[in-house]
């Protein structure tokens, strides 16, 4: 009696690519915490977790206003410097109130979204050159107001964002974790939500359609300023001081490689909000096991920057198709 092999099925490469810009970042991240919990001693302990939440919290806020922004094919690079300008008024109004001082702050974001949103909707600069003014000016505006010092913050409420804890999780977790909530909110279940990916999946349509396409762009530079701020109040309570040299530097690419990794398309039309929480979670992970391995910095980088290479070539693929 002879028995025949059962034939082997195929993996078919075009599932696969499929499936990556979807699923990927979340595989990528159940295999390196597999890796810790076998070669990293203390991983899973509940010191070691809070700390990586606390860390990129901040770093998920700004994404979630960077997708938006790169969800109408736009980018904004000042986030870092409004962090910073937040940063630099926290201590200047503490001594007012707490409310009063973060609302200032809050406003200033607003106020720099509104001439990032004005410049791209209004005047027609590239969204790169527009926010790039408020990259560098930005930073040096904050640095003026806090005459370049590093400044402790006393106030005790609102120390409490940054290193109290709320039901057995940090306070800035949980605010992070609300705002990713009305995020998704607003993008799945609003009229602005479809407006903007409609603006972002193709701007000339868009205004033949009759879409208030500068009052969208505008009011998402606003949004994304607005969480860069609360990013910037939340950075300061968790490190006790203000430094506005040092508050949000160079957090805008981490924001652009969360939105990318995370499945949000460079060329606009789509926003992926879970998935640039995954690509948060995913940059910080990568980060943390490198330093928990003595690995170089530079090491680090170049490993980020083969994943952002590779999120970028899956994305364009899947736009080819």
């Amino acid at each position: 009696m002879t028995t025949q092999a059962l034939p082997l099925k195929k993996v078919d490469l075009a599932q696969v690519k499929a499936w990556l810009p979807k699923y990927g970042v979340y595989a990528a991240i159940v295999l390196l915490i597999l890796f810790n919990i076998i070669f990293t001693p203390n991983f899973l302990t509940w010191s070691n977790l809070r700390i990586q939440l606390i860390q990129v919290a901040p770093i998920v806020i700004v994404a979630l206003g960077m997708a938006l922004v790169i969800g109408t094919e736009g980018i904004d690079l000042s986030v870092g410097s409004v962090m910073a300008l937040a940063a630099a008024l926290i201590p200047l109004y503490l001594g007012y109130g707490l409310t009063g001082a973060i609302l200032i702050s809050l406003v200033a974001g607003l106020a720099v979204g509104l001439i990032n949103g004005t410049l791209v909707a209004r005047v027609g600069l590239q969204p790169i050159v527009a926010t790039l003014a408020l990259f560098v000016g930005g930073r040096g505006l904050a640095l003026v107001i806090s005459g370049g010092q590093l400044k402790d913050i006393r106030n005790d409420d609102f120390l409490y964002l940054g290193s109290g804890d709320l039901l057995g999780l940090p306070v800035l977790v949980w605010i992070a974790a609300v705002l990713v909530l009305i995020v998704a909110f607003v993008v799945r279940r609003t009229v602005f939500g479809r407006r903007l990916l409609a603006i972002g999946g193709n701007r000339a349509s868009a205004e033949l359609a009759g879409l208030p396409v500068k009052r969208v762009l505008i009011t998402v530079y606003v949004i994304c300023s607005v969480l860069a701020s609360i990013a910037g109040i939340l950075a300061v309570a968790r490190i006790q001081s203000s430094d506005a040299s040092a508050v949000g530097l160079l957090i805008e690419l981490s924001a652009i490689t969360a939105v990318v990794v995370g499945g949000t398309p460079l060329t606009g039309g789509k926003v992926r909000v879970l998935g640039t929480v995954a690509g948060a979670l995913l940059m910080q992970l990568v980060v943390a096991t490198m330093i928990k391995h003595n690995l170089q910095p530079s090491i680090t980088e170049m490993v980020q920057a083969v994943i952002i290479l590779i999120a970028v070539y899956v994305a364009r693929e899947r736009k080819s198709r």
